[in-house]
C-alpha cells in the first residue's frame, strides 16, 4: 500500500485532471509516491506502476503515430514516437498538468525541489498512466494519454529535440550556439547521474539531470527553453 491516502480534495482535483474517479484510489495513491517514502514497514512508490505506465504509453503513440501518417517508413514513424514519449516531453506534460503538487515525497526530496524535478514528473506521469489502465482499462488510459500530450501531438516543433531547438533560437540572427558543461557526475557506473549547465551568448545558464550526459544535455536545454519562452 502507498505511504498515505490521497485526501478528498487531491482525490477531486486528480479526477478534474485525469477525467476519471477511481474505483480503487489506492492505486492513484501508489501512483504517486516517489520511493523516497517508502521503507519496509511503508512499501508502494510509483516505480511498478511506472513500468507499465511506460508500455501503454507505447503502445498508444505507436499505434497514434502510425495512423497519422499512412505513407511514412519506419524511421519516420520512430522519429516522432521517440519525440513524443521521450523523457522531456514527459515531464512538460505533467508539470502543465500540475501533477507535482500531488506527489507524495520525503522531506528531504521536497526540500530540494522535487515537485518540479523532471524526471520524478515523468516518472509519475508514466505511473498514472499505469494506474489508470489498472483502474479502468486501455481506452480510459488512451484518453488521458491524449489529453496529456495533446500539445505535443498537434506540435511539428516536438519532433525536434530541446538542444536543436534552442540551438536553432539562440542562432537566430547569427547568435553563438549555447555551450554545455558537466557540473556534477555520480553514482555507480552501471547507474550515473549527471548534472549539466547550459550557458547561453547573454551569460544566462540553466541546469538539467539525467542517467547520462546526453539526457541531462537535454534537459538542460528544455530548461532553457522554458525560460526564454516565458516559462511556456
Amino acid at each position: 500500500m502507498p505511504a498515505d491516502a490521497l485526501s478528498e480534495d487531491a482525490l477531486d482535483g486528480l479526477h478534474a485532471i485525469t477525467g476519471h474517479r477511481f474505483a480503487a484510489p489506492e492505486l492513484l495513491a501508489e501512483a504517486l509516491t516517489h520511493p523516497s517514502v517508502t521503507n519496509r514497514e511503508r512499501s508502494g512508490d510509483y516505480q511498478r506502476l511506472e513500468f507499465v505506465g511506460d508500455r501503454v504509453l507505447g503502445l498508444v503513440i505507436a499505434a497514434r503515430v502510425f495512423r497519422e501518417d499512412p505513407a511514412a517508413r519506419e524511421g519516420e514513424l520512430a522519429v516522432r514516437y521517440n519525440a513524443l514519449v521521450r523523457r522531456e516531453t514527459l515531464a512538460r506534460a505533467a508539470a502543465r498538468l500540475d501533477l507535482g503538487r500531488f506527489l507524495q515525497l520525503s522531506r528531504s526530496e521536497e526540500e530540494q525541489g522535487g515537485r518540479d524535478k523532471p524526471t520524478i514528473l515523468a516518472d509519475a506521469l508514466e505511473a498514472v498512466i499505469g494506474a489508470l489502465y489498472f483502474d479502468a482499462g486501455l481506452e480510459v488510459a488512451k484518453r488521458f494519454i491524449e489529453q496529456a500530450l495533446g500539445p505535443y501531438l498537434e506540435d511539428g516543433e516536438a519532433v525536434k529535440d530541446a538542444k536543436t531547438r534552442l540551438q536553432e533560437l539562440l542562432q537566430t540572427g547569427g547568435g553563438r550556439p549555447p555551450d554545455y558543461r558537466v557540473v556534477e557526475r555520480s553514482g555507480p557506473d552501471h547507474a550515473p547521474f549527471f548534472v549539466v549547465e547550459v550557458r547561453a551568448e547573454d551569460g544566462r545558464t540553466c541546469v538539467g539531470e539525467g542517467g547520462s550526459r546526453r539526457a541531462a544535455e537535454q534537459a538542460a536545454a528544455a530548461a532553457m527553453l522554458d525560460e526564454l519562452h516565458g516559462g511556456g
